[in-house]
């Protein structure tokens, strides 16, 4: 069996941030809320701003 190749010319296209990924949440009130890219996005903002190096055993 041979490895499939991707010709060298293959373009990538990105999504719209606000099309849904697949996946969603639940919210109280039971309504399916799709994931976005832009959400995803944002929560990774809200990660990297909140976290902290681990600190050191004295």
């Amino acid at each position: 069996m041979k490895a499939q190749q991707q010709s060298p010319q293959t373009r990538v296209i990105p999504r719209n941030p606000q099309q849904p990924l697949g996946g969603a949440l639940i919210d109280a009130d039971g309504r399916e809320i799709p994931i976005t890219e832009q959400m995803i996005q944002q929560a990774c903002r809200e990660l990297e701003r909140a976290w902290q190096a681990p600190r050191r055993a004295s």
